[in-house]
């Protein structure tokens, strides 16, 4: 059964974790891209950060979570999880996730908020690019969904390892017939990630 150490001792875990660290590179990648060429109208373009940026992971969060038995370009298959693994990703799809992904979401609107009205301030960073706003706002619409990916992901991830005691012993597997369906699971789906995969758990998975 899962308990605190097995949680701590999934590989997984941290691997998406530490993808928070991608976070301010991307927004100040978005914040360079703003500021490039003059503006079209505020509305417009706040609508369509927003709608782009925002939308598509909080509702990719509430509806689908990202499974984060993946990295880059491979992802395990359904039925290559062990029971524990699919006890981690029935924590992500609590109701506690779906209001933290929609108090995340809206703290991500108010940052996109900030970041155009300082992005004059970021005028001439990158003067070897075509000062054309329309290239700077195809950036920073890129950079700020990506931003809110990997912000996204890591502090769901947060939320499972600070998850109580009497919470782990409680959650049950989640259905292997259900997964595909009911995550995220991008990339080529796999039967082992050997570089990332636990002794331990490579027993549990072949008991």
């Amino acid at each position: 059964m899962l308990n605190v150490k097995r949680l701590r001792s999934e590989p997984f875990i941290w691997i998406h974790l530490s993808g928070i660290v991608l976070f301010p590179i991307l927004l100040e990648v978005a914040w360079i891209g703003l500021s490039l060429g003059n503006r079209f109208t505020y509305i417009l373009e706040i609508a369509l950060l927003i709608g782009s940026g925002v939308f598509p992971v909080l509702l990719m969060q509430l509806i689908r979570p990202f499974n984060i038995f993946s990295i880059l370009l491979v992802s395990l298959k359904a039925e290559c999880l062990s029971d524990e693994q699919r006890q981690i990703l029935a924590l992500f799809r609590t109701a506690k996730q779906k209001f933290f992904s929609m108090v995340t979401a809206g703290i991500m609107i108010l940052v996109l908020l900030l970041l155009y009205r300082l992005s004059p301030l970021a005028v001439g960073v990158a003067d070897f690019l075509p000062q054309w706003h329309i290239l700077g706002l195809a950036i920073a619409i890129v950079a700020f969904l990506a931003s809110n990916l990997f912000l996204q992901v890591p502090l769901s991830v947060l939320l499972v390892l600070l998850t109580k005691k009497s919470k782990l012993a409680e959650i049950e597997p989640y259905p292997l017939e259900k997964i595909n369906e009911s995550f995220t699971t991008p990339g080529i789906k796999v039967n082992k990630i050997l570089w990332f995969l636990e002794p331990a758990l490579e027993t549990t998975d072949n008991a």
